[in-house]
């Protein structure tokens, strides 16, 4: 084989192992935190009433998710909500800021 050759098949496996080794890494540094999002700006799969990825129908629903940078969620800043009460991103479901039964 050529050095040519070589070389470009080196490069080649290289980059592919950063691309691997890059996706990979994305994916462990996101987590899913619940009532940070806009209506329609949540990813899958948003609680009751909602079936996948931009289907929250309220801002900041509380059991709809996001990812996010892990280690960010509870630091995310949001509006209060109308009563003054701080609202905050959670790891977990949140009660607060769902739809209305129709």
């Amino acid at each position: 084989m050529s050095y040519t050759l070589k070389s470009a098949a080196l490069v080649g496996a290289v980059a592919a192992a950063i691309a691997a080794t890059g996706a990979h890494a994305d994916e462990m540094a996101q987590e899913k935190c619940y009532g940070v999002s806009l209506a329609g700006e949540n990813d899958c799969a948003a609680g009751p009433g909602t079936t996948c990825a931009g289907t929250s129908t309220v801002d900041y629903q509380g059991n709809a998710w996001t990812l996010v940078d892990a280690g960010t969620c509870t630091e995310i800043e949001l509006p209060e909500m109308a009563d003054g009460t701080a609202r905050m991103g959670s790891l977990d479901a949140l009660e607060r800021d769902l739809p209305m039964d129709s």
